[in-house]
């Protein structure tokens, strides 16, 4: 005949309680200190918050630094080699002493651009290549002139790198034989309007005589006042450069692997290849900056958040000694009581954390309706997540002291002392005496 199995007693064999009494223990307790728990929540929440919100806004103001800096320049530019005074080599038996002057350079082609252009093209990492051919000139409209850049592009290939179609303010994107494109500050400063006609000097008596197909504004005014754009042959027969390019100007999938992948094009094809990042250092170290104090501000809001959950559930486990003595007296086993502890950190998180994000997306609501002329702000839903999952290891983490004293605490011990501490002889005051303790019947 078999007998009920008794519960063990601590430091016996496991009760084998099933997870949703544990689950049902620490959503009791969180309950019992209500209001403890609502004040560490909205801590948590606003906490997440601040995260969420912060994140996406310095990443949707560095997105938008980026588009109106490189969405008018290529990543990578490739051009020749610098050109160095050639020098006699020094009589065996001697030392030479040169003084090397910086050598004028001038404007020139790329070799083989065109096989250049094609290995270029199979490179993974790049997503668009375009051949360009640029050079000084003047643009004169009657007795007015000024300097310009003459660039000569493909415009199916160009329009990969920058969307100049886009920029269009006043015409059409058309660069046929005779046509150029000019900036709106050159149009407004020489009275240009489409359909006028424009003479372009490139010295040594190449000149050319166009009609402004397309006003463009890049948002850029040294670009909007100096650029004017022509198609490839044009140009090449106006800076009398038949057949050539004058660089190649790349795109990347990955803008920041830029330095990384110029250096290994330099090694590829014996050219000079210029980054987005040398050119823009400034920008760059700006860029690191806003991200290193996001990463800051995210670790202060993690430290403070784990501070929270632990003081509140540590403070839980001294009112709650009498319940885990008694808990632990029934059978349940320190692995059993660590897990009550933990859930209630994990919801802590969670709970919090999801609270947090619903009032993050309302602030990126209220900022984009009201602030859209500053910038937009993208809220990428796996942000979200990642806060959720963040705060919920957090409280998980911040659980653990806690925790793990409420596992280690002796049932008998802590029985002995509760009974001791509530039977304690209460002192006389004066003018009032001490009221003897009454027995309890069984």
């Amino acid at each position: 005949m078999s007998h009920p199995r008794t519960p063990q007693p601590a430091g016996g064999r496991q009760s084998g309680w099933p997870l949703w009494i544990e689950w049902t223990l620490a959503t009791r307790f969180l309950r019992e200190g209500q209001a403890q728990s609502t004040l560490i929540l909205v801590g948590i929440a606003v906490g997440v918050a601040v995260l969420v919100f912060l994140t996406a806004l310095i990443t949707g103001l560095q997105n938008n630094i980026i588009d109106r800096t490189l969405g008018t320049q290529a990543h990578i530019k490739v051009q020749p080699p610098k050109e160095r005074n050639l020098i006699a080599p020094a009589p065996p038996g001697h030392v030479q002493l040169v003084l090397e002057d910086q050598r004028a350079q001038r404007l020139r082609s790329i070799n083989n651009w065109q096989q250049v252009r094609d290995v270029l093209d199979g490179l993974p990492q790049l997503s668009a290549v375009s051949p360009l051919i640029s050079g000084p000139a003047f643009a004169r409209r009657g007795q007015a002139s000024m300097p310009v850049s003459l660039l000569g592009i493909d415009p199916p290939r160009y329009q990969r790198i920058i969307a100049l179609e886009e920029a269009i303010v006043a015409g059409a994107f058309r660069l046929q034989a005779h046509d150029a494109l000019i900036g709106r500050q050159l149009a407004a400063d020489l009275g240009l309007r489409v359909g006028d006609k424009l003479r372009l000097d490139a010295g040594q008596g190449q000149e050319s005589v166009v009609s402004v197909a397309g006003i463009f504004q890049l948002g850029v005014r040294e670009l909007d006042t100096r650029y004017v754009y022509l198609g490839m042959q044009q140009a090449q027969s106006l800076l009398n450069l038949p057949g050539a390019a004058t660089s190649l100007d790349l795109k990347l999938h990955h803008i920041f692997e830029a330095q990384t992948m110029a250096t290994h094009i330099s090694r590829l094809t014996g050219l000079q290849a210029q980054s987005w990042i040398e050119t823009n250092t400034q920008l760059m170290n700006a860029l690191q900056s806003q991200r290193l104090s996001t990463q800051m501000i995210s670790s202060f809001v993690a430290l403070s958040v784990a501070l929270g959950i632990a003081s509140v559930l540590a403070v839980s486990v001294v009112q709650r000694t009498r319940e885990i003595g008694i808990l632990r007296a029934m059978g349940a086993s320190r692995q059993q009581m660590l897990r009550v502890f933990l859930l209630q950190g994990a919801m802590f998180g969670l709970v919090g954390s999801l609270l947090g994000s619903l009032a993050s997306y309302g602030l990126v609501a209220i900022f984009n309706n009201f602030s859209a002329q500053l910038f937009y702000i993208p809220l990428d839903p796996w942000l979200a997540v990642l806060a959720a999952g963040l705060a919920t290891a957090t409280g998980i983490v911040a659980a653990a002291i806690p925790a793990r004293r409420a596992a280690t605490l002796d049932p008998v011990q802590t029985i002995r002392h509760v009974c001791a501490h509530q039977h304690r002889p209460r002192r006389a005051t004066p003018g009032r005496p001490v009221q003897p303790l009454q027995r309890r019947s069984a």
